[in-house]
């Protein structure tokens, strides 16, 4: 993650494991763990697609993975900011990785017909649209995570991952019951935590600009 240093925003000279005050590497351990989370979308994509709906080891596989990289987002962003190695390139892909992980997750169970459209399309505008909206604000003010925000984002990862791994071949069919309401509740959290973020942003146009924030994944 990132750099506010004042130096270059892309430098790959510096700091790319060990703790201190010099200038961190973008190519320090936290950025090559966001990094290798957004090469994974493609390998989870194509792992449900050849499974094909069959519920079968490619699936599970690919539900593995998933959990895996959206489990690593709190590792590079721990490791980032308890070894100041947080860089511009860092702060610019880990909302995007999150956002690659979860939005290709969601797609590719609105394709196997296991997830309304619509589903898909709230929750990627509301994610999509608040993430460029606050890269535009931190230029002037930013506005603060909100634990609502934070808990919305911990809610989406579980439900997802409910549903992607079958327990329904273990449990049976009772266990959709339990992935609905799961994502029910990841679906209004989303949404009523965006328009929170819109309203407190609406309050603030007018207070002083305030210092950047560099986690933008609590919105």
């Amino acid at each position: 993650m990132t750099s506010r240093d004042g130096g270059p925003s892309f430098p790959m000279r510096g700091r790319v494991i060990a703790d201190g005050d010099t200038p961190a590497s973008s190519g320090n351990i936290a950025n090559i763990i966001t990094i290798v989370r957004i090469l994974l979308v493609p390998v989870f994509v194509v792992l449900l697609d050849l499974d094909g709906g069959a519920d079968g080891w490619l699936r599970l596989t690919a539900a593995l993975l998933f959990i895996v990289a959206i489990a690593t987002d709190g590792v590079d962003g721990f490791l980032a900011r308890r070894r100041n190695l947080v860089t511009d390139l860092g702060i610019l892909l880990d909302p995007i990785a999150d956002k690659l992980l979860t939005g290709a997750a969601l797609v590719m169970l609105a394709v196997l017909a296991e997830l309304p459209w619509w589903v898909v399309i709230v929750i990627l505008v509301r994610e999509w649209g608040i993430t460029l909206f606050r890269f535009a604000m931190l230029r002037s003010r930013v506005i603060p995570a909100s634990r609502g925000g934070k808990l919305k984002t911990v809610m989406q990862s579980v439900a997802i991952s409910f549903a992607l791994v079958p327990l329904w071949v273990v449990f049976g069919d009772w266990i959709h019951w339990v992935n609905t309401g799961l994502m029910t509740i990841a679906v209004v959290l989303t949404v009523v935590t965006g328009l929170d973020y819109l309203w407190k942003a609406w309050r603030s146009r007018n207070d002083e600009p305030e210092p950047a924030d560099s986690d933008p994944r609590g919105a």
